[in-house]
C-alpha cells in the first residue's frame, strides 16, 4: 500500500513538472535582443514630458499601498526618509544612511540582529513596491539602457534595461506606451521570476495634488495589483482629501 501511494505521489509530481515545462515553453518570452541607441532616448524622454517629470521631481511626498493594502508607505522625497509599515512592524528608513533607520515591531523598539533584519526586509519591500509607483520616471537612472523594440501593431517599445543598482540588476522592462507616450504595460525579464515576458498593465492614471501622474492600479495575470489611495503633494501635512484627477 505505502508503495501504491509513493507511486501515485511520484507520478503526480511528474505531471505537474511536465505541466510547468509545457507553460514554460508556450508563455516564456526570450528578452529582446537589440542595441542602445538615441532614438530610444528620444522616445524615453517623450515619456517623460507625458508624465510631467518636472511636477514628479518637485514632488516632497509620495503616499502609497501594496499588496492588497500589506505594505504601506508615506515617503519623503525631499529628506529620502521612508515610514514603512506592514502586519505589525513599523519601520522608519532613512534610503541616505540606512544605519539610522529605525525599527518598531508590536510597539516594541527593536534592536541587534532582529533590527537589522527588520530593516533589510523594509528595504526590500520599498525598492519593489515603489518600482510599481514610479518605474516610469527611473529611466535615465544611473546604470540603465534604453532600446527600441519594434512591435506587432507596428509601434515602438521601450526596452528599459538596469545594468546596476537596486536588489537585481540586469532586469529589463519592454514598455509599450500610447501614442501620447503614456505607459499601458510592461514585459519584465526578470531575476526573481524564471517566466520571461511576462506583461503587467499600468493603468488608472491619476493626477495628483503636486501635478505628478502616477498609477493606481496593475493587472498581472489573474492578479489585481491595486496601489491604494495613491498621493503626491507638497505640503507638510497632507491637505487634500479630493478624489485624484483621471486623465
Amino acid at each position: 500500500m505505502i508503495k501504491k501511494i509513493g507511486k501515485v505521489f511520484l507520478g503526480f509530481v511528474l505531471l505537474l513538472i511536465a505541466v510547468a515545462a509545457i507553460l514554460f515553453a508556450v508563455l516564456h518570452e526570450s528578452r529582446p535582443q537589440v542595441t542602445p541607441n538615441m532614438e530610444a532616448d528620444v522616445l524615453a524622454n517623450k515619456m517623460l514630458t507625458a508624465l510631467d517629470y518636472e511636477a514628479y521631481k518637485n514632488t516632497r511626498f509620495l503616499e502609497w499601498s501594496f499588496a492588497s493594502g500589506g505594505h504601506n508607505y508615506m515617503w519623503d522625497k525631499q529628506q529620502q526618509i521612508v515610514n514603512v509599515s506592514w502586519k505589525n512592524h513599523q519601520v522608519t528608513l532613512h534610503l541616505k544612511d540606512i544605519p539610522k533607520s529605525k525599527a518598531i515591531k508590536n510597539g516594541i523598539v527593536l534592536n541587534g540582529t532582529e533590527r537589522l533584519k527588520t530593516i533589510k526586509m523594509a528595504h526590500t519591500k520599498f525598492n519593489n513596491d515603489s518600482f510599481w509607483l514610479v518605474a516610469p520616471y527611473k529611466v535615465f537612472d544611473t546604470g540603465t539602457q534604453r532600446s527600441l523594440v519594434p512591435l506587432e501593431n507596428g509601434s515602438q517599445g521601450l526596452l528599459v534595461t538596469y545594468t546596476s543598482g537596486g536588489d537585481t540588476p540586469g532586469d529589463s522592462y519592454l514598455w509599450t506606451l500610447d501614442p501620447k507616450g503614456i505607459p499601458q504595460s510592461f514585459k519584465m525579464w526578470v531575476k526573481i521570476i524564471p517566466l520571461g515576458g511576462l506583461e503587467a498593465s499600468w493603468e488608472g492614471w491619476q493626477v495628483m495634488d503636486s501635478g505628478a501622474k502616477l498609477p493606481t492600479m496593475h493587472q498581472l495575470g489573474p492578479f489585481n495589483l491595486g496601489m491604494g489611495a495613491v498621493k503626491g503633494f507638497n505640503a507638510t501635512i497632507e491637505h487634500s482629501n479630493q478624489p485624484n484627477n483621471a486623465f
